[in-house]
């Protein structure tokens, strides 16, 4: 862990990206109690502003978002940063948009609705605490 003068260690940054409200408070609460830094947006836009403004290091971006979809929102996202780690999520299960995503650098995905204790371990894993399997969910 990174730490600043000694002080506190630098918390590692999750942006949850959804269209659903519900979703994203959900997911920002569970990750904010493991500890991470937190951000959320309802759309593309808003998610590639705070991605360019704050280093993130992890992304659980929704595959369907009206406007600007997961697929074309992963690929700004890897254009600005090559390394950020990206985990999908799809109500959808739609195989060719997942395959898409695993090419464009996706290190998983996951079927809503999701187990979120497997989202967690999912999570901290991708974030430095080991490795996990590439896809989970109910595909």
């Amino acid at each position: 862990m990174i730490v600043v003068g000694g002080d506190e260690p630098l918390k590692k940054k999750l942006l949850v990206v959804d269209d659903q409200v519900g979703i994203r408070i959900l997911l920002l609460e569970v990750f904010a109690t493991e500890g991470y830094e937190t951000f959320q947006a309802a759309n593309g836009r808003i998610a590639l502003e705070i991605a360019r403004s704050h280093p993130i290091d992890l992304v659980l971006l929704d595959m369907k978002i009206p406007g600007m979809d997961g697929l074309e929102i992963l690929k700004q996202l890897k254009q600005y940063d090559p390394d950020i780690k990206v985990i999908m999520m799809t109500a959808y299960g739609e195989l060719d948009m997942i395959n898409q995503a695993t090419d464009m650098g996706a290190v998983m995905h996951f079927t809503k609705p999701f187990d979120i204790d497997e989202m967690r371990l999912a999570v901290n894993l991708q974030m430095g605490q080991g490795t996990a399997t590439r896809f989970v969910g109910n595909s």
